[in-house]
């Protein structure tokens, strides 16, 4: 049953974006000269970093994840990329647009993937995994901790990535959820030597190219997608027609700043970086750094085990104690300042106010967020994007769990506690 329409727009007065198609170009005041100039500034000032730190103690990889997550951060500002967006109006609104960037990215992400596992493991038969990939043990711990980061993702009003590209648009309700994330972290550590030993130890890990092959995984994944995307257009608004007056200026400005950024263009740059990322660096993802500052503030204290049991050994969004920023972080701190540059430029920045309930709402969310993406070894974006893309049977799990957790909110109407 779709939501009225007081509620819709509440939805989406929290995560502000550009027009999804053209009405013609509006005027360029001086104000939009400003904003588009201080956002070019801090552009140029994340690559500018990007090139001190190729020279720095963090190295080429430091400066390679910044430039991913400053792509993500435009890439998912301009195309509105949020899973909560796409699952909540698929689910409550019956409009499944929001789903094409993602299987976009998902089937770019599977055809890199396929040609850069076969760099790193040429015989998927030999009996091991890729290296790092975001290949996870598949049990009941998986599908529980999808199904609460689902719930977590109604109640706060997105995942972790949607919360820090959110950021940057001045969604201020996106700040306790966060710190929750941080809370659910410390939760996650302190339950998981039971989860482990319970439904973790001996879970299974399946990969598809073990069984069929890369050239077998990538065409049954992307049969699958192309299942799925014509499944979901019978729920796809129609497109508008094409303008056929010729393409200006002025127009090329709009479809850049103004305009919502299209499936294509949004899912190919989402799939390129997860690629990119994962031939120079390590995998997508977007909590290793949360989780590891979480991990790092509650070591000493008593309140985690002193070992994490076969923690350090699984593939996913890693955490350890630290000291200083992670290459992970570098993403994080790409993907928010460069969502924030996106957004001024396109006059999408507008600072929300935080009541109350909000607050209280976004923080619990966080925490299951949190505990979620510390027990599934990652979020949305790791064990989802990344998994599914590494052909990993685990993303698609996951994937199905936290949609289930997300309709499940949904049901209980936790996503209009705001």
């Amino acid at each position: 049953m779709s939501a009225p329409p007081a509620v819709g727009r509440t939805a989406r007065a929290a995560a502000p974006h550009a027009p999804s198609a053209p009405s013609g170009p509006r005027p360029w005041t001086r104000a939009d000269t400003v904003r588009t100039t201080l956002a070019a500034v801090v552009v140029v000032g994340l690559l500018v970093l990007a090139a001190w730190l190729h020279t720095s103690p963090w190295g080429p990889r430091g400066g390679v994840s910044l430039l991913v997550g400053t792509a993500l951060g435009i890439a998912f500002e301009r195309g509105r990329f949020c899973f909560w967006c796409i699952f909540r109006e698929g689910i409550e609104d019956r409009n499944t647009r929001g789903a094409y960037p993602l299987l976009v990215a998902l089937a770019v992400g599977a055809t890199g993937y396929a040609l850069v596992l076969g760099l790193f493991l040429p015989d998927p038969h030999a009996g091991r995994l890729p290296p790092e990939a975001h290949v996870g043990p598949v049990g009941w711990p998986l599908v529980l901790a999808g199904l609460v980061f689902g719930l977590g993702m109604a109640l706060s009003g997105g995942c972790v990535s949607a919360h820090l590209y959110r950021l940057g648009q001045g969604h201020t309700r996106a700040v306790p959820a966060l710190l929750g994330v941080l809370l659910g972290f410390g939760v996650g550590f302190a339950t998981w030597n039971a989860i482990y030993l319970a439904g973790v130890s001996h879970a299974p890990t399946p990969w598809l190219p073990a069984w069929l092959g890369y050239g077998g995984a990538l065409a049954v994944t992307l049969g699958v997608l192309a299942l799925l995307a014509a499944l979901l257009l019978r729920h796809a608004p129609p497109l508008r027609a094409r303008e056929h007056a010729p393409m200006t200026l002025p127009k090329v400005r709009d479809a850049i700043v103004r305009w919502r950024w299209s499936a294509g263009v949004t899912g190919t740059v989402v799939g390129l970086a997860g690629v990119f990322a994962y031939l120079r660096v390590e995998p997508l993802g977007v909590t290793s750094q949360l989780g590891s500052a979480s991990r790092t503030a509650l070591a000493g204290t008593g309140l985690l085990p002193e070992r994490l049991t076969g923690l350090d050994t699984l593939a996913g969004c890693a955490t350890a104690v630290v000291q200083t920023l992670t290459e992970n972080g570098w993403l994080v701190i790409g993907l928010v300042v460069a969502s924030f540059a996106a957004a001024l430029a396109g006059g999408r920045f507008r600072p929300t106010r935080l009541t109350a309930r909000g607050a209280s709402s976004a923080l619990l969310g966080g925490v299951l967020l949190g505990w979620g993406a510390m027990t599934a070894l990652g979020c949305t974006v790791g064990v989802l994007l990344s998994g599914i893309s590494a052909f990993a049977v685990s993303g698609w799990v996951f994937a199905a769990s936290c949609l289930a957790g997300v309709w499940a909110g949904i049901r209980l109407r936790v996503h209009r506690l705001t």
